[in-house]
């Protein structure tokens, strides 16, 4: 016997829980998910649920980092390209293509949709997506300060106005991905603007 088991909660999979958890935030909002809708979702019990996660914005916020951090490393696999045109390219390619997963049964961008979520609860995850563009926009502008010491960004182009209307751009696709906007529309839209900035593709082929 072993009295220190009871009371805990059954074991499942975190990681499937957090999946299920996401996709039914991304449906409703957070503050549109109750408790016990989640409770049906995941087929845990409110008690397991507190007892795994702390609170429905601990389960929240858990969801959001996960997903969150597929576009950090986005963004770092994007500014390790050698060419800064293949940079902008992948950049925007991939996160449109985590925005618009044809199988994960998700609307859209779950950040985004974390970032605009007004309730008290949820300071924290919106503290930490904060601290995430911010370190996103840093890991660009170095990027592009780099690709000025390479010849492939004009030397006449200020860096952080640069990355900050890159940062821009993402974020406007993440948000019209959130309202219906498609893959290849959002491609289209994501060529259309890089192509015209400085070290996209039709500045560094003409």
């Amino acid at each position: 016997m072993h009295p220190s088991r009871a009371g805990r909660p059954p074991q499942f999979n975190r990681a499937t829980v957090v999946l299920e958890a996401a996709r039914l935030f991304w449906q409703r909002g957070y503050s549109g998910t109750s408790t016990r809708e989640l409770s049906t979702a995941l087929t845990l019990s409110t008690s397991s649920i507190y007892a795994a996660f702390g609170s429905k914005a601990g389960l929240f916020e858990e969801a959001v980092r996960t997903y969150a951090e597929r576009y950090r490393v986005i963004y770092q696999d994007a500014c390790a390209q050698p060419d800064f045109s293949d940079t902008l390219d992948q950049l925007f390619r991939r996160s449109i293509e985590e925005f618009t997963q044809p199988d994960s049964g998700h609307p859209g961008c779950l950040v985004s949709s974390a970032a605009m979520t007004d309730s008290p609860e949820t300071i924290d995850t919106r503290a930490y997506l904060d601290d995430l563009y911010a370190s996103n926009q840093r890991l660009l502008h170095k990027r592009i300060d780099q690709a000025q010491d390479d010849g492939q960004v004009p030397k006449g182009t200020d860096p952080a106005t640069l990355a900050a209307s890159l940062q821009t751009l993402w974020h406007g696709l993440s948000v019209q991905s959130n309202q219906g906007l498609g893959r290849n529309e959002l491609l289209r839209l994501a060529d259309l603007v890089v192509s015209a900035l400085p070290g996209g593709r039709a500045s560094t082929t003409s």
